[in-house]
Order: structure tokens, then C-alpha cells, then sequence
């Protein structure tokens, strides 16, 4: 069985979202942040990283969040050669520019080490998670990502949408992104992780 370490608005929810998605058979472990449990030993020994997600499988764990989700679902990847590629693009954007941006704010000393620095990312969480929704609104098909088909990056952009509000970035002005976030909630899965206490 596999062995999901995930934590309540981050980013591990899209993992749970996506195992929901293929009815997996898993086990859900929820790690407290409020207490650092991130950072206790128990959980340094099934990620070094201190951080989620992470997916014990048979095979050994697994800890990046898009390398989680295509392991989970390759079905769930558009099949064209180039869509997949741009799959992949979207994906590593999402992740290394939108996640950053957000983290900017709550996770300052990951890049420097005065207070001061941390009070100037923060103030500039809500330009840099502004000017990546007008990116992704461009991206946008709709009603997903690629159009009729919900991929793994739906899942990832999803719970993005969930850190906007508190980013001080108002969705609605950005139609198709609030659209998309209006078309996962209506899925089975999110439901079923919502009554798991991850969203």
C-alpha cells in the first residue's frame, strides 16, 4: 500500500487529490507543521528534505511533487508528444516560479537571513503571484489547462488557487483561472479530501 505524508494547504494536497482521483489504495499520514513535525526525526528519516509531500511506495519514496503525481497517474498526462511537453512546462512553472512566489511570504529565511529581507518578500507576494495568474490565464484552454481534459497540472494549479486570497490576489479577475478552481472543486476527489481534513 502506499504511504502518503501530506500536510493541510500545501502543496502535498494535490497529491492526495490525484490518488483520490485513480481510487489508490493508500494510507494517509498527516504531518503538523504548527509543531515542526516536518522536522522531527521520525519524519527526516522519510524525507531528508523536511518537507512534503512525500509517497512511500514499494519501490523507495518519493518526494517531488511532480514527479510524485506522474508516478501516481501517467494516464493522467495529455498523450500528444507536444502537449506532453507543454504539460511538463506548465508543471515546472507552477513549481519553480508560482510555488516560489507564494513562499516568499511564509518562507523568507530559505533565502536570507534579516528580518528586514523577509518583510520586502512578503511585500511582494502579491505582484509576483498576480503577474504568474495573468500568466497561466493565458495558458488556460479551459475549462482545464489543456481544455476538456483534466491533467496532473490542474491538480498542482488547483491547490495553488487555494493560496490566493491570502496571497492578496482577488481569482475572479482572472476568469478562466476561477473557472478552472470552480471546475476541480466539483470533482469527486476534492470532496473526498476535504472530509480527509486536507483542504
Amino acid at each position: 500500500m502506499l504511504k502518503l505524508f501530506a500536510t493541510k494547504g500545501t502543496i502535498s494536497v494535490a497529491v492526495a487529490l490525484v490518488l483520490e482521483e485513480v481510487e489508490a489504495d493508500y494510507e494517509l499520514c498527516l504531518i503538523d507543521f504548527a509543531v515542526d513535525e516536518q522536522r522531527s526525526q521520525a519524519y527526516l528519516e522519510v524525507n531528508p528534505k523536511g518537507r512534503v509531500p512525500a509517497l512511500v511506495t514499494a519501490g523507495g519514496t518519493l518526494t517531488e511533487t511532480a514527479a510524485v503525481l506522474e508516478y501516481i497517474a501517467p494516464n493522467m498526462l495529455p498523450r500528444d508528444a507536444f502537449e506532453s511537453a507543454k504539460h511538463r512546462e506548465i508543471s515546472y512553472y507552477l513549481a519553480a516560479t508560482m510555488h516560489i512566489n507564494h513562499a516568499h511570504k511564509l518562507r523568507g529565511y530559505r533565502w536570507a537571513d534579516l528580518e528586514t529581507s523577509y518583510e520586502d518578500m512578503r511585500a511582494k507576494v502579491p505582484q509576483t503571484m498576480a503577474e504568474s495568474c495573468a500568466y497561466v490565464e493565458d495558458v488556460i484552454v479551459g475549462p482545464y489547462i489543456f481544455g476538456a481534459q483534466f491533467t496532473l497540472a490542474d491538480a498542482y494549479l488547483f491547490v495553488i488557487t487555494q493560496w490566493l486570497a491570502g496571497d492578496g490576489v482577488e481569482i475572479q479577475n482572472y476568469p478562466k483561472l476561477a473557472q478552472l478552481q470552480r471546475s476541480v472543486a466539483a470533482r469527486p476527489s476534492v470532496a473526498r479530501i476535504a472530509e480527509k481534513g486536507l483542504l
